[in-house]
């Protein structure tokens, strides 16, 4: 969201010349009010400038991999971010120096943003505008601290657009990931419990493997295939929409259709005489359900074949060791040590995409999927006393 720019920087203004402008405080250079800045301060300058050179890089960078209005959206956040630049070189003045580089993790971003500039990093964007401190930074102004909340929203709603296009084929993948490795590493830890022999319990991980991936691939064909259905359901047929002009406009029968569809009384009576009133060939009764609804479901075989492979790559991990040869506890502690890596990065992941804290999402997939199957190692050493 463009900003107005900030003030230019200057000297004060001068009582005795008319009509000379006043120029805020918090936009004069220090060394031009007789004060010099302390050597933290101009440190701390100095890395908020580098940090907006490097912000703005980013958006650029971004810009560079999109078209219309994405990439318009991102070249203003990128003017932005120059304009909050020019206030640290307005408070540096000839303490500038040579430049420096910007925080690893904005230079990470920006690494990432040229060559990829997908969902991943404005979702990295996203947080990295969150971070900033420019609300309690008394040498940042209250517009610049407005500015990166606004920015953050602005990189949210182009996040989001990203998001949509991928939540049905990501979904199936992180859920398919996570049920293979929490549901395989249970049923072998669960296994090895009862005293079964190795091979047995190669047998039965790769027995899981097979199964659960067909059963989710095809869970998952079902479910996003009846709710494309729905949608497809509640588009208005072309038929109704070819009789508009044959509808008696004194009954205004088109008025129940949009009280059917939730409208007041009398907005439904003023929306379809507007509608019988303006009718063209292309005319519609209701707009059909929005593009970004079905991109949000995904298509079915995407979503079966996505969530059939990460299911299978998922289970596939606590089974390598016994494939390898590994035998009792050496077995049992690298597969929960390969199954606690994957969910970790998986956490992580899905922690990125959603704009919130990755360590977070990462703990609690880990938590989850060891409690699983710790219960089910339990339950295991339980039926195996029992049966033996």
């Amino acid at each position: 969201m463009p900003t107005t720019p900030e003030p230019p920087s200057g000297v004060p203004a001068d009582p005795a010349r008319p009509g000379a402008p006043e120029v805020p405080p918090t936009a004069v250079p220090p060394t031009a009010v007789g004060h010099r800045p302390s050597p933290q301060e101009v440190r701390r300058w100095r890395r908020f400038l580098a940090d907006e050179r490097a912000e703005a890089a980013v958006y650029r960078d971004l810009a560079s991999r999109r078209t219309g209005e994405e990439r318009d959206i991102l070249l203003a956040l990128a003017e932005a971010e120059r304009r909050h630049e020019q206030h640290w070189l307005d408070l540096l003045g000839a303490d500038t120096g040579r430049p420096l580089r910007g925080d690893w993790r904005t230079r990470t971003l920006g690494w990432l943003a040229r060559r990829f500039g997908g969902v991943f990093v404005l979702a990295l964007a996203q947080r990295a505008e969150a971070r900033s401190t420019y609300a309690t930074d008394a040498d940042a102004t209250p517009r610049m601290a407005a500015d990166e909340r606004i920015h953050e929203e602005v990189v949210r709603g182009l996040a989001t657009r990203g998001r949509n296009r991928m939540s049905g084929t990501f979904r199936a993948a992180v859920f398919g990931a996570n049920d293979g490795l929490v549901s395989n590493l249970a049923l072998i830890l669960g296994i090895g419990a009862s005293g079964a022999s190795n091979s047995t319990v190669l047998l039965s991980g790769l027995a899981g493997l097979l199964a659960g991936a067909l059963s989710m691939g095809a869970g998952e064909y079902v479910s996003v295939r009846s709710q494309r259905e729905l949608l497809d359901a509640s588009t208005p047929s072309p038929q109704a929409s070819a009789a508009l002009p044959d509808l008696d406009v004194d009954a205004n029968e088109l008025a129940l259709v949009y009280r059917a569809r939730g409208m007041a009384p009398a907005e439904a009576e003023e929306h379809a005489a507007d509608v019988l009133a303006t009718y063209t060939q292309q005319t519609v009764i209701a707009p059909p359900p929005g593009i970004d609804e079905h991109e949000t479901h995904g298509t079915a075989m995407g979503a079966a074949v996505s969530s059939f492979l990460f299911f299978a790559s998922g289970a596939l991990i606590p089974v390598v060791p016994y494939l390898l040869g590994m035998t009792g506890f050496l077995a049992v502690g690298v597969a929960a040590l390969l199954v606690g890596i994957a969910l970790l990065a998986t956490g992580a992941t899905v922690g990125l995409l959603s704009g919130t804290s990755p360590l977070t999402r990462a703990l609690r997939q880990i938590a989850i999927g060891f409690g699983a199957a710790a219960a089910t190692y339990a339950l295991g050493l339980v039926f195996g006393a029992t049966v033996g």
